[in-house]
């Protein structure tokens, strides 16, 4: 059966919000569960809280009542609570009650960690009314602001002192109506055309910026997202994506517009044991999933499909969606080898693209598993499939994609890099307080053509072949230009780095980035080796493969500690944020080594041409060497 069709039955709502009356009110969903919350406990899975369609449209009505006492249809309030299936009530109350929400991650109320700076970020440019929390989060909170006194955390303590703070147990304190009833001309929530959200970048190129999005904007993307993965009342998603912004967000939204049913569990459960979400899949027969691209090899390494009582299954598998752009071939192909014998089919695969700028989903490679493989770039699978017009393949999605010339703004031709820029009812109304750079990012045009509205996305791509598959292959923010004239993305520089070296250094964890005209390739390492000729021994390797492979002369290698390279919460790695820190010697060293050559730094080396030339070249000098590294030797070159 096609479920793309029953849209005729339950009419598409301008808001997600209003989908749950729709699905409370029929007999057949009032008791389905919408969402399920899985702790993972020493035996294995243990099923949380659950809340069925009925359930939750009951306690979003009751929430919203409670919130609107202390507060105005308009206000904005930051949401501070843990992962779990309150913080999913409090999202859709919010917008039942015509509130401004902006949920983050909850720093520890000690503020002792050095890690409330994005708390002060958020509450100095939201000015938000209120923050709604758990009871003992604000009575530690209210501790905090009644002791301290240090100068160095006055403005922290000034921003919570300001608000007006909201338990959740005050909240969850009222009788549900389970009478309630509306339409669309008595519906009081956030309109079409309103803001209903406040999400922040991930801060992969920058500094997290507060993107101002509709709660109509919101559910035209859900619903793009629900027609690309042809998502309906019989799927099954699981996630452990935070819930606070982009994918994590809007796959609670998109659960609702689908009538479907989601499995959540904690990031923090996953990381600490990846075969959590295999266990998910198989014991929810979870239909639809979406991960960050890092999860597959980190699976395949630390899945232990061998350890656990419950044996995998990942048959029930429909759409086992990748996000984090670039995406390797390499790592799904080695994903779909070490779990084909464990019911995976390579056709469930779904290579897709998104931004925060457009909600979150823009594009998907997948078309109804037609293809069980798609075409590569450069070890890079595709983010989307488009149609002549440059629209992605299901015209009704009504997402246009175009590649365009960052310099002259005027589209580019098939098979040349550019800057990727999307129109779409998806897109977000600007950043808030910046309006300078709203319009430098979501209020472009071609140039000498009538056009709509583009987001620039500050995403490189390159669109091939007679499909038009669309390649997103890097970020221009992280463009290192090479003094020859020209550039390379820094990931290829990483990604073979850490090739180099995979049983010491740790995948994914590398950053390279440009500082005074030489590449530093900063890498963390799995142990805690400490031999100096085994350390070495591994810058030198990573100097070598990237000089062999990608033809470029790295000037530094530095080793760190775990923990050292950072990154987003979807695991997006932060260089511009490595490279700050590199450079005010914020990293635990175990060894940087600088080299020199008799090339010019930052040009491609000539490997390729001496090795067409049948000629060995000249060796490459070590110039420096250090264990205990000190950081103004180096910085004092720059």
């Amino acid at each position: 059966m096609h479920y793309e069709n029953y849209d005729p039955y339950f009419p598409d709502q301008p808001v997600v919000d209003l989908y749950l009356p729709v699905w409370a009110k029929l007999p057949s969903f009032r008791s389905k569960p919408a969402f399920i919350w899985v702790e993972d406990g020493l035996t294995g899975l243990t099923r949380g809280s659950t809340l069925t369609y009925d359930q939750l449209n009951n306690s979003v009505q009751s929430i919203s009542t409670q919130l609107l006492l202390p507060l105005q249809r308009g206000d904005t309030v930051v949401i501070l609570c843990s992962p779990g299936l309150e913080l999913v009530e409090i999202i859709f109350a919010c917008q039942r009650a015509g509130l401004l929400a902006v949920p983050i991650i909850p720093p520890d109320p000690s503020f002792s960690k050095d890690n409330h700076h994005h708390l002060v970020r958020v509450l100095s440019q939201t000015k938000p009314k209120a923050a709604v929390a758990d009871g003992s989060y604000i009575r530690r909170v209210q501790k905090y602001t009644s002791l301290s006194n240090s100068s160095n955390d006055k403005q922290l303590r000034k921003l919570l002192q300001k608000l007006k703070w909201i338990s959740i147990s005050d909240l969850r304190s009222g009788k549900p109506n389970s009478k309630w009833r509306t339409s669309l001309s008595s519906y009081n929530g956030c309109k079409a055309d309103e803001l209903y959200l406040i999400q922040y970048t991930s801060g992969a190129t920058a500094i997290p910026k507060p993107v101002l999005v509709t709660a109509g904007s919101a559910a035209h993307n859900v619903r793009a997202a629900r027609k690309s993965y042809d998502l309906h009342p019989n799927s099954v998603i699981t996630s452990w994506l935070p819930q606070y912004h982009d994918c994590g967000l809007m796959f609670l939204l998109l659960t609702i517009v689908s009538g479907a049913t989601s499995v959540l569990t904690s990031p923090s459960a996953f990381i600490k044991r990846p075969r959590l979400w295999l266990e998910l899949i198989t014991e929810f027969k979870a239909t639809c999933t979406p991960v960050p691209s890092f999860t597959l090899p980190l699976v395949v390494r630390r899945g232990g499909v061998d350890k656990g009582t419950l044996p995998v299954n990942l048959s029930s598998m429909k759409n086992l969606i990748v996000i984090n752009e670039p995406i390797y071939n390499v790592s799904i192909e080695e994903f779909v080898e070490v779990f084909r014998s464990f019911g995976l089919n390579p056709f469930s695969i779904s290579p897709s693209y998104g931004l925060a700028e457009n909600c979150t989903y823009v594009s998907t490679a997948w078309r109804g598993g037609k293809n069980a493989s798609y075409p590569k770039f450069k070890n890079l699978l595709p983010s989307a499939r488009l149609a002549s017009s440059g629209k992605e393949e299901a015209d009704e999605i009504d997402i246009d994609i175009i590649v365009v010339n960052e310099e002259t703004h005027e589209p580019v031709d098939d098979g040349i890099e550019g800057e990727i820029w999307v129109s779409s009812p998806s897109n977000a109304s600007g950043y808030l307080s910046h309006p300078s750079l709203t319009r430098e990012v979501f209020q472009r045009r071609l140039k000498n053509r009538v056009s709509r509205g583009f987001v620039r996305t500050g995403d490189r791509g390159i669109v091939k072949g007679e499909e038009r598959y669309l390649f997103v292959t890097g970020r221009s923010a992280d463009i290192i230009k090479l003094q020859d004239g020209g550039e390379i993305h820094p990931h290829y520089i990483e990604t073979t780095a850490h090739s180099s070296c995979p049983n010491l250094l740790r995948g994914g964890c590398l950053a390279a980035f440009e500082v005074s005209r030489e590449i530093v390739v900063v890498a963390e390492m799995l142990s805690s080796e400490r031999e100096t000729m085994v350390l070495r021994k591994i810058c030198q390797g990573v100097r070598e493969n990237v000089d062999k492979e990608e033809h470029i002369g790295v000037g530094l290698v530095v080793l760190v500690k775990s923990g050292n390279v950072p990154k987003t919460t979807s695991g997006k790695i932060q260089r511009w944020a490595a490279k700050d820190r590199f450079l005010g010697g914020k990293m635990d060293v175990i060894m940087q080594l600088r080299f020199a050559d008799d090339q010019p730094i930052l040009s491609r080396s000539n490997h390729e041409s001496e090795e067409k030339a049948g000629g060995k070249g000249e060796g490459r000098k070590f110039v420096t060497e250090e264990t205990a590294p000190t950081f103004p030797s180096f910085l004092s070159s720059l």
